[in-house]
């Protein structure tokens, strides 16, 4: 199976460009700038650089290539810089989502788009796939208008859905855990919210349903996450305690705290029901991927 990847030199590109590969899928990584992935001798990995602003360029490397499957996982996945940039955020992550979608439908390649727990209002948390989405922050709403265009895709779809990823950084990108990590051995204090619920997803595990997806073929919405409900404060606590690092420098917070230009939801998580019995889905412990971050 042949697969284009956007957002390849990201946090999950990386992870989901090593496990395509392990599984023998020939990856078209592509991102932005060089690559910064270490897959070079393998055979059946290929990069590409593709901005996917760029309508030509979309149309030139689909068509170059000729994907079975493309995987749009790149984004302005910032929500403050979405809250703060709503013409650049609305372009990378709506219109150029329709570049993508048209130039697969020209090639007839089955699409999968990566989204997230931000399409949600937060009001109640644990959503499943057919609860109705309501964004409050700029990002949200894009990623939201890009999910409608997906399913207006006449070929097969699918969009998988995720929270809160976490795991070791591949290429020095940052996550929650590892911020917690440089910042208490910095002797840093870190203020961290208390009121805001999440169902954190180890990185591996998102790799895992995003590629039981393609492999067997299925289409719609599928929720993929952790199933542990924890708050932020509750992860970096863990952080500190597993890494015998002052507890003390982490202070207790409230949303409203922060000042922040975008709005966060409350309460997220997902119910991941579907997924474990249509994906054999198997989510990570969090006190295990808490050791796999850091080993």
């Amino acid at each position: 199976m042949k697969i284009l990847l956007t957002g390849a030199n990201g946090f999950l590109g990386h992870y989901l460009t090593k496990q395509l590969l392990e599984v023998g899928a020939t990856v078209i990584a592509t991102g932005k700038g060089v690559c910064r992935l270490p897959f070079a001798g393998n055979e059946n990995f290929f990069y590409t650089t593709l901005d996917f602003t760029n309508e030509e360029e979309v149309y030139k490397v689909i068509h170059t290539h000729k994907p079975e499957v493309l995987v749009h996982a790149g984004a302005m996945s910032k929500p403050d810089e979405c809250e703060l940039q709503k013409e650049e955020a609305w372009f990378v992550n709506v219109k150029s989502t329709s570049f993508l979608l048209a130039a697969a439908q020209t090639n007839n390649c089955r699409f999968v788009y990566i989204s997230t727990d931000f399409v949600f209002d937060g009001t109640t948390g644990m959503y499943s796939e057919t609860d109705i989405p309501n964004p409050v922050n700029y990002y949200g709403q894009t990623k939201l208008e890009a999910e409608n265009l997906v399913q207006l895709y006449p070929h097969s779809w699918a969009i998988v859905r995720t929270v809160l990823v976490y795991g070791k950084p591949l290429s020095g990108r940052t996550n929650i855990l590892t911020i917690v990590k440089d910042k208490l051995k910095a002797g840093e204090t870190y203020k961290v919210v208390t009121d805001q619920v999440r169902t954190p997803t180890y990185v591996e595990d998102l790799v895992a349903g995003i590629i039981a997806v393609v492999i067997k073929n299925k289409i719609g919405i599928w929720h993929i996450a952790g199933e542990e409900i924890m708050t932020p404060y509750e992860m970096a606590y863990a952080v500190a305690n597993y890494l015998h690092l002052d507890k003390n420098l982490l202070q207790e917070a409230t949303a409203l705290s922060f000042r922040q230009p975008a709005n966060r939801p409350a309460k997220t998580g997902f119910n991941i029901t579907k997924a474990k019995s249509e994906l054999s889905y198997n989510p990570t412990p969090f006190t295990k991927g808490l050791i796999k971050t850091f080993s």
